[in-house]
């Protein structure tokens, strides 16, 4: 099982972002298109996310109401383009999110770029914990919100699964 350490928060534009980016050296790894399918579930999240024509059933676990967000996720890839029909027959579908993600590598931070149909603009870190200690993935997390002059304050707590359903 996967894990990582995540930040999201609303933002005008990613213009500054990128531009930051780019100095620091990340690695920009182009524009992905996504669709997530939100699935009703007893416990935790699952999802099919499409992705520039591939997909993957996503199941994740955290706790929305702790100071730092960490999540433990399970990345199950598919081979199958029917996919998002053969699962609506198993599950009732909770909520669809449409984005378009500008993805770049910085160590072992993902910075995700997104922006979300009907939601607007959004700054999103994960910090992957693999092959450092979770102590190392709290540091490089401290040392990227540095870098971006993210505030703490700021960062909304919740999915845009959860936006999308308010």
């Amino acid at each position: 099982m996967g894990k990582n350490l995540e930040l999201k928060t609303k933002v005008n534009s990613h213009d500054e972002f990128i531009k930051i980016l780019f100095e620091a050296r990340a690695i920009d790894k182009g524009v992905l298109k996504q669709k997530d399918i939100y699935y009703k579930i007893p416990s935790g999240l699952l999802k099919l996310r499409i992705q520039n024509g591939e997909f993957y059933l996503i199941k994740y676990l955290r706790d929305e109401n702790t100071l730092t967000r960490w999540s433990n996720y399970e990345i199950l890839e598919i081979k199958s383009d029917n996919a998002e029909n053969f699962l609506k027959t198993l599950f009732d579908i909770e909520v669809v999110v449409e984005k378009e993600r500008r993805f770049f590598l910085y160590k072992h931070t993902r910075v995700h770029l997104d922006r979300v149909k009907a939601l607007g603009d959004f700054l999103e870190l994960e910090t992957v914990i693999d092959g450092i200690s979770e102590r190392q993935g709290e540091e490089e997390f401290a040392e990227v919100v540095k870098l971006l002059n993210l505030d703490l304050e700021t960062q909304l707590k919740t999915s845009y699964r959860t936006l999308l359903l308010k």
